[in-house]
């Protein structure tokens, strides 16, 4: 199959390029800076408007076209109104570029695989989570549910013949930047709690989130996933006190005092950042998944993160 990644120079698209590649699938990167040191074949566009790279998307007679749309801006930054209508806009524009290119193609996409988060869901307290749980009725945290779901919507209309909502957590890896900042304050002696402790932190291992990708572009010969929303999320949620005390452990690094959230909201200031990235939480995990008898390579934490900084 030839697959079509839109935002695929970020880590998760070069993630699941290279995977595409070892399984002998074509790969089409959509992005705005062409990367030379890229061993894939970039298209470069604007992610606001229909133009040439559209031809990426027209089917052959040998085979269909799936499009992975991974497009968006960063997420960590300061949630002033101007930073969270920047987020959302990246998202939506780009989105609604992709849609209109599918409605001009001769053939329908084979799939289309749409990134989501699960902060849609803003912050659940104790509420456990799965793809049928509703929306926050009061329209959750303007930098999560309010970039989110208009991301989700702006996908309507896609001429597909299979549509995925992929709503994932935490994905950790160690290229990734919010496990690179968790680390480093580990290893600097500051891998205590977070505020409480008892917020909640649903995650996945790369290699898992890359075969659940597969599973939803039809290409894991041994999943089937029915289309719309799909949560990727280990099994086994832990809160942020596990979190890193698990990463104490992996990195050998022994106990830390906690950081007050009043100290970690003045930090975000300095840093640029948004603590309710991690003062806020949810426990999300994947009945769809289970449903289709898909099988964790790594549902625990402490064996997850083993792997990732083995050696």
């Amino acid at each position: 199959m030839k697959v079509v990644v839109a935002g695929g120079s970020g880590a998760l698209g070069r993630l699941l390029a290279g995977d595409l590649l070892r399984h002998r699938h074509e790969v089409v990167l959509l992005t705005r800076s062409p990367d030379a040191s890229l061993p894939y074949r970039q298209v470069q566009w604007d992610g606001r408007t229909v133009g040439a790279w559209a031809g990426e998307l027209e089917a052959t007679a040998d085979a269909g076209v799936a499009l992975v749309n991974l497009a968006g801006r960063l997420v960590d930054v300061r949630p002033s109104p101007a930073n969270i209508a920047s987020l959302r806009t990246s998202r939506v524009e780009s989105t609604h570029a992709l849609v209109s290119a599918s409605q001009q193609l001769q053939r329908p996409l084979v799939s289309w695989l749409q990134a989501s988060t699960t902060a849609i869901w803003s912050d659940s307290g104790e509420e456990r989570i799965t793809e049928t749980t509703p929306l926050p009725a009061d329209g959750g945290l303007p930098q999560m549910t309010g970039v989110a779901q208009p991301w989700e919507a702006a996908v309507d209309g896609a001429r597909a013949e299979h549509v995925h909502l992929l709503r994932t957590s935490i994905v950790l890896d160690r290229d990734a930047p919010a496990l690179q900042v968790l680390a480093r304050l580990t290893r600097a002696g500051l891998g205590g709690r977070v505020g409480s402790g008892r917020q909640w932190f649903s995650w996945i291992h790369r290699d898992d989130w890359v075969r659940v990708a597969r599973a939803a572009l039809g290409l894991e010969p041994s999943t089937t996933l029915p289309d719309g929303p799909v949560v990727a999320a280990a099994p086994e949620p832990v809160r942020n006190a596990e979190l890193m005390a698990s990463l104490r452990r992996v990195l050998h690094r022994p106990a830390a005092p906690p950081t007050p959230a009043a100290l970690l909201h003045v930090g975000a200031v300095a840093l640029r950042s948004d603590p309710a990235l991690a003062l806020t939480g949810r426990h999300c995990t994947s009945q769809v998944l289970a449903d289709a008898g898909f099988v964790f390579e790594h549902p625990r934490l402490d064996d997850a993160l083993a792997e990732l900084y083995r050696g």
